[in-house]
């Protein structure tokens, strides 16, 4: 938490779930593990690692940031475990464990510690990480490439990369019910349309998240990726199919949802999540990556500032 001798100001309006940030960092990472359970099931042992080692690595990072910056210990309030938990399940289950140690410093010091800590940080750590290492080490990224020795009993191809290159002609055989429950190549805690649901409804459910950004994210993405694929079928694949691959789903429920990153009032969170699912499928569609998400979400984070200012009209102001 942050310092008790601090006085921190920012703009209202403020929304209060009436509980503590550790009662919503846990039951963040309760509403993930369906997804993560998911992820240990289709990839196995590895996934078990690389989960544990970027938990574990997180937890460290926070521990020895406070302590060389003297401040009060936050790792009890789970957020640095929460945000080492979101990193992992992005990764594909080979990613070494350098590169889990290098992403989790990158997220909990560079992402959010060096902006001064939890409800700092601009952008979602996790997120920023992610994008920071798969420019620098590509490779460990491809997901093509680092399952290939996987015993898969699904096609052994990330959809999203076989979509961009072939059409959809090489994508038409992949049921969408066997990509719904997680029978696909992709992040460890992110292949499973059905887990990732569940946590996130169980997360509304509960007033952790609101569901306008859920919501306007997997709109903007539907209704865009539907008219890219009514302009031609041939080329780019069906909404539902980009709805079930990829990050999106995770990042309309865990990503993009993010506290200090996303804003508080709600036209601007219906704005901020459309234009998170439009940009994903502008970047899947037309840009240099088959893989829109992470950017779309940097992208909103940034914009974050600028459109949180839309607000209601005070009460009793004269027009």
């Amino acid at each position: 938490m942050n310092s008790p001798n601090k006085l921190i100001v920012s703009h209202a309006p403020f929304w209060h779930i009436g509980s503590g940030v550790p009662e919503r960092n846990y039951n963040i990472l309760v509403a993930a593990l369906p997804a993560v359970l998911m992820g240990v099931v289709f990839f196995g042992i590895p996934a078990i690692g690389v989960i544990c080692m970027a938990v574990s690595s997180a937890i460290v990072w926070e521990m020895l940031s406070n302590l060389i910056a003297k401040r009060t210990d936050t790792v009890a309030d789970g957020h640095a475990a929460l945000i080492g938990l979101i990193f992992g399940m992005l990764l594909p289950a080979t990613a070494p464990w350098w590169l889990v140690i290098t992403g989790t410093f990158m997220a909990i010091v560079i992402g959010k510690q060096i902006f001064g800590g939890i409800g700092a940080n601009p952008f979602n750590p996790a997120v920023l990480s992610f994008a920071i290492l798969s420019i620098a080490w590509r490779n460990y990224f491809d997901f093509d490439a680092q399952l290939v020795n996987f015993n898969l009993e699904y096609p052994a191809f990330y959809p999203l990369v076989a979509a961009k290159a072939f059409g959809t002609a090489a994508v038409d055989s992949i049921p969408l019910m066997d990509l719904f429950i997680g029978k696909e190549v992709g992040g460890l805690g992110s292949t499973s349309g059905v887990a990732l649901m569940i946590g996130g409804i169980y997360l509304i459910a509960r007033g952790f998240v609101r569901w306008e950004i859920p919501v306007a994210f997997i709109a903007g993405l539907l209704i865009t990726a539907g008219l890219f694929h009514l302009a031609d079928p041939g080329k780019y694949a069906g909404a539902l199919f980009h709805l079930l691959t990829g990050y999106s789903l995770i990042a309309a429920f865990f990503l993009a949802t993010e506290d200090s990153s996303s804003p508080v009032n709600t036209v601007p969170m219906l704005i901020y999540g459309a234009v998170g699912g439009v940009m994903t499928m502008l970047i899947r569609n037309i840009g240099a990556y088959p893989e829109g998400v992470i950017y779309a979400v940097l992208l909103i984070n940034l914009m974050n500032p600028l459109i949180d200012k839309i607000r209601p009209k005070a009460i009793g102001k004269v027009a």
